[in-house]
């Protein structure tokens, strides 16, 4: 994805402030995610329904007990 230079990234609230964060930007109908550490690098590029699907995983929904590894 090219790198959208005038899109907001935010960092999320609960970052400790130690440097290992992930940014999130939504330019242009589209969810864009980078590293904190290295915001002029490469940042991966999801519609909105695969980053709504990846956060409510982080909800609980990645927890299968193991049965999909």
């Amino acid at each position: 994805m090219p790198q959208q230079e005038n899109a907001p990234w935010r960092k999320s609230s609960y970052s400790g402030g130690n440097g290992n964060c992930v940014e999130v930007s939504w330019p242009a109908a589209r969810v864009a995610v980078r590293d904190s550490k290295n915001a002029t690098g490469p940042a991966l590029d999801f519609a909105p329904a695969q980053w709504r699907g990846f956060l409510r995983g982080c909800d609980g929904g990645f927890d299968d007990g193991g049965a999909g590894r």
